[in-house]
This record gives structure tokens, sequence and C-alpha cells, in this order.
């Protein structure tokens, strides 16, 4: 669970209101209701900020990132960035292998 909020090495979520609902449900402290013309801003807010050790952003925050932004979020190892599926509407999914792969820097794929 997340400290308080501005803790180094913390957790903060970005992303819609239902989303963001769900988080504070389960007690998250540092979550933030974005828009998709705030999605970029509230990003690189957080990205820059050096604070947050892990960022979980909806979907729809990807979404609204510049290509740039996208290539820093999946490159990032501090902060973590997972990106989850929103609330409703159709969504990507990181495969296992490809998260595997960005996090530990290891393939789990077997050779034929």
């Amino acid at each position: 669970m997340a400290g308080p909020e501005g803790e180094a090495g913390g957790t903060v979520v970005l992303g819609e209101r239902e989303l963001a609902i769900g988080f504070r449900l389960i007690g998250m402290q540092d979550v933030r209701e974005v828009t998709p013309e705030t999605a970029a801003r509230e990003f690189q807010s957080v990205v820059d900020s050096g604070r947050a050790g892990l960022v979980i952003a909806s979907q729809s925050v990807r979404s609204a990132l510049s290509e740039a932004q996208r290539m820093q979020a999946e490159a990032s190892l501090e902060p973590l960035v997972v990106f989850v599926p929103p609330p409703s509407g159709e969504y990507e999914v990181e495969s296992i292998d490809a998260l595997a792969k960005r996090v530990l820097g290891v393939t789990l794929s077997i050779p034929k």
C-alpha cells in the first residue's frame, strides 16, 4: 500500500474517475483523477518528481501520452510504470513475456 503522498518510492495511481474511486476504496493514498486533456501533463509531473517507485496508470492515460512519453514509460524501471485496463471499454494487455522482458530483462519464451 502506498505511503503518505510525496514519499519517495511510493505508488501513484493515474486514471479516470471510476478507476480512481476503486483504488481509493482499497486504501491507496496518492490517486489522481485525470482526463484525456490532463493525463499527459500529470503523467510527466509524476515521473519528473522522482518520488514514485510505481505508477499505475489506466490504458486511457497511455492513449493520451505522446510517443516519447510512451517510450519513456515502457523503458522506465524507476518509476516502474504499469498500465491497467480501464473500468470499461476496449484495452490492450501487456503479455507476461513482454512485462518480464521489460522489468527483469529476461525472456520467458522456451526455445523450440
